[in-house]
């Protein structure tokens, strides 16, 4: 089967480089370059960037662009409408995403909206770092856009988290990267089902 086209990005809600967050996230995208399948890790986290302004520009110009052109969020939006797979990744602050990832979720999920459904049958995954707690409710915040903007979110072994405070900590969560590889190896396995049945994915202009 070609694999040419076909593009799985995850991007990283952590201001901390090299933290749990990315490490997981890279534990996702493993599989996926494995079975041939392009893939992309894209930094969001400690960049300046601010939440929808509530404009409403997107659902007038139809452009597939936020009329916030001052940070690097259309250029994310971007890639996520020329992916199949988008994966979001994000440490727990105070029982929920950091506000970069939360910035990219609801200004991403508007214009998506507002032209047509942008990201309809794109995959979608939440991956979550936490110290403690919280990470269920972290997960639960992302899956709300991808559930809202008909998506398919696939499952696991248990839920997208790994354990650990430091840098590195989450390499001694074996269940967490057991999991990981799960999710990798199926949302490979779905880009591909996808694409073998033709199922069209909306505004993409791909099957």
């Amino acid at each position: 089967m070609n694999n040419e086209g076909m593009k799985a990005i995850a991007i990283n809600g952590s201001p901390r480089k090299g933290g749990n967050t990315e490490f997981l996230l890279k534990k996702v995208l493993e599989p996926i370059t494995e079975a041939g399948i392009k893939t992309e890790l894209i930094q969001i986290g400690g960049r300046e960037v601010r939440g929808c302004l509530a404009c409403f520009q997107c659902w007038k110009k139809k452009n597939s662009r936020c009329s916030n052109n001052k940070d690097i969020i259309n250029k994310i939006i971007e890639k996520m409408i020329e992916a199949d797979a988008i994966i979001l990744g994000s440490p727990t602050y105070f029982a929920d995403m950091t506000s970069e990832m939360k910035a990219l979720i609801d200004r991403s999920g508007m214009v998506a909206r507002s032209n047509g459904f942008l990201f309809s049958r794109k995959i979608g995954s939440a991956v979550v770092a936490n110290r403690r707690g919280g990470a269920a409710n972290v997960m639960d915040s992302i899956n709300h856009m991808f559930l809202m903007s008909k998506m398919i979110v696939p499952g696991s072994t248990y839920w997208n988290f790994g354990v650990g405070l430091e840098k590195g900590d989450v390499a001694n969560d074996t269940e967490a990267l057991e999991n990981m590889k799960d999710l990798g190896e199926t949302i490979a396995w779905l880009i591909k089902t996808l694409a073998t049945n033709g199922i069209k994915q909306e505004k993409s202009g791909r099957k």
